[in-house]
């Protein structure tokens, strides 16, 4: 087995109903109900227009400043698929730029993540289609290799899974392991629902700020009064 230069099949992956449930629920919601404990690392933000990203992941783990295995994993990509590549963070060249991009869309790909740069920024800022990177850059990608395509890989401490569900929005990026998807949706969903209540609350001027001086008192705040 080449360690570090193959190519591996996934066994398991998001489906659609999933992704469609999740698709409606903002990324901070579902990173709460994670305890905090996961992200993508505040560097990976949004390069297109707009819009939600989700879908199970293709993971990509290529040598910095790279993309021959990126190449690759369009051309294995299913519709739907999330490529996520670390790239080491290196913000040298770029892995991506608008030719990929077109191959991606019209291959009917969900989005993808770069764990480093992209160029023809103006292009993929321009349009829909999910883009998340590190960083741009004009420098081009090498095509040399080595690189692992279906492997678990991680992302600034956040470890992604071939299949796994990914998601993005204007907050960041989250992995959401797909054994642990359901428990999560429903205790996104229930904290999606309780802050559209609070929200009311607050239009409706019937907010209760009780819980602040509450919660002072039982640190032991002094001067409250």
């Amino acid at each position: 087995m080449a360690t570090g230069f193959r190519i591996l099949a996934r066994s398991r992956k998001a489906e659609p109903e999933l992704i469609a449930r999740f698709s409606g629920l903002p990324v901070a919601n579902v990173s709460d109900v994670m305890s905090r404990m996961t992200a993508g690392g505040a560097r990976l933000r949004p390069m297109h227009a707009g819009g939600v990203l989700a879908g199970p992941a293709l993971t990509v783990k290529t040598r910095p400043g790279d993309n021959l295995m990126v190449h690759k994993a369009i051309g294995l990509a299913e519709p739907g698929d999330v490529i996520v590549v670390d790239a080491g963070g290196d913000l040298s060249n770029a892995i991506i730029g608008e030719l990929m991009l077109a191959q991606m869309v019209k291959r009917g790909l969900a989005g993808i993540v770069i764990n480093g740069a992209i160029r023809d920024s103006a292009a993929i800022r321009a349009q829909g289609f999910p883009v998340f990177a590190a960083g741009v850059t004009h420098r081009g990608p090498y095509k040399d290799g080595p690189g692992e395509i279906n492997v678990p890989i991680a992302l600034d401490g956040m470890v992604i899974e071939p299949g796994d569900l990914v998601l993005g929005d204007d907050d960041g990026l989250l992995c959401v392991p797909l054994g642990e998807a359901e428990a999560i949706h429903a205790a996104a969903t229930a904290k999606q629902e309780a802050e559209e209540k609070q929200m009311a609350n607050i239009v409706a001027g019937k907010h209760d700020p009780s819980w602040v001086d509450a919660t002072l008192r039982r640190l032991g705040c002094e001067g409250l009064g």
